[in-house]
């Protein structure tokens, strides 16, 4: 490894509280570079009409109770800040000291553009935007002309694998998009052997925010993909349990999916912290990973971060195709689906010989995302590894 620098991540952790997942995956960057040696701060900027209850002090609010338990949990509540956007009010690392360690920062890792505050942007060299959302950030940017907040970065990262591909019709709004592969953090998510939750699991929101057409092809959401597989669990003995966050006004999808024995769980009960989340993975036997329809109909190559932490528990994955088939090993610990017949097959495969592709799970993990490899090659990309 080159220097030990100094990084700033920026990204969403108790904006939303209960959502474990969405915490992992800001968590796996911030401990994947502390773990290579490198002075890692965690900020994220959140809105007022965020805060809970509405009308809260910021260091009063159930989104910085939320904040201070993830960060103790980690051992960084040295090293992290919650920030209301547009003051300089903060809960943890005060603001006089975020400017002064901003101003010895080598590198901020911006996840969806979220921190936007000059004072703290402009005395960072190296600005990378990193986008987790691949496809949906281009279009809102181009077709609906929403500011994704581009302009103060330096370098554009994306997990979209594909992106550029012919096969994509998304656009690159003017930008050259640097690829990576998410990275999990290895040593906080060993392999386990006990599964107490025998069938496919998930962890997801039915809908998230607004879908997009665009050269008429709808973008949408996970509630797109999933009606087209409804029918999936009555045709195989495998148990599906989904931690899925759906509103009671949808009531027609509901009843379609308790028709079809789909097991709907709480997320915000089985997976609303970190560690809930990580035991609610662990426990299961494999993963069935619906992809929002957006990243299907890009062929973007969108994989979960989510999907990762099963892999790297020997949790076989069973995930919706968005083109990742072209890139990661399939067939064995990961099955990559575009019909239900093919899941189907997975499934079988899966069943038949259950010790084999669990093995097989971990070995893609460690081959390809381990954050010991992954980071170091994302901070050479955007030239900060020398």
């Amino acid at each position: 490894m080159g220097k030990a620098l100094t990084i700033i991540v920026s990204g969403m952790i108790a904006a939303d509280p209960q959502q474990g997942g969405a915490a992992w995956a800001v968590l796996q960057y911030v401990l994947g570079l502390m773990e290579l040696g490198h002075e890692v701060y965690l900020v994220e900027p959140v809105a007022e009409k965020s805060l809970r209850p509405r009308g809260a002090a910021p260091v009063e609010s159930v989104n910085a109770a939320y904040f201070r338990r993830v960060m103790a949990d980690f051992d960084l509540a040295g090293r992290c800040t919650l920030l209301l956007a547009g003051t300089r009010q903060t809960v943890g690392i005060s603001y006089k000291e975020l400017r002064a360690i901003a101003r010895r920062t080598d590198l901020l890792l911006n996840i969806s553009g979220m921190l936007t505050d000059p004072a703290l942007l402009e005395v960072i060299p190296r600005r990378v935007y990193l986008d987790l959302d691949p496809a949906f950030i281009q279009l809102w940017h181009a077709v609906g002309k929403i500011d994704m907040r581009f302009d103060p970065h330096t370098h554009f990262v994306t997990i979209g694998q594909l992106l550029d591909s012919p096969a994509s019709a998304i656009p690159l709004c003017g930008r050259k998009w640097l690829k990576t592969w998410q990275p999990i953090v290895l040593s906080r998510w060993p392999v386990r052997t006990e599964v107490t939750r025998h069938g496919l699991t998930t962890i997801g929101n039915w809908r998230g925010y607004g879908s997009i057409e665009h050269g008429g092809v709808a973008y949408g959401q996970k509630a797109h993909s999933l009606r087209r597989f409804f029918e999936l669990p009555t045709r195989t003995p495998v148990k599906f349990e989904l931690a899925l966050a759906i509103d009671s006004a949808e009531k027609k999808d509901l009843a379609g999916l308790a028709e079809n024995r789909w097991e709907l769980l709480n997320p915000a009960e089985v997976a609303g912290s970190p560690g809930e989340y990580q035991r609610f993975i662990q426990r299961s036997w494999g993963e069935f990973g619906i992809a929002k329809s957006g990243y299907v109909a890009a062929r973007c190559g969108w994989f979960s971060d989510r999907s990762l932490c099963y892999l790297a528990s020997g949790r076989p994955v069973v995930a919706q195709d968005t083109g990742f088939a072209e890139l990661l090993p399939t067939g064995e610990g990961l099955f990559a689906f575009s019909t239900v017949e093919q899941a189907l097959a997975a499934i079988h495969s899966l069943s038949a010989d259950y010790p084999r592709h669990s093995a097989a799970a971990r070995r893609i993990a460690e081959r390809f995302f381990d954050s010991r490899v992954v980071l170091p090659r994302l901070l050479d990309l955007v030239g900060a590894a020398a």
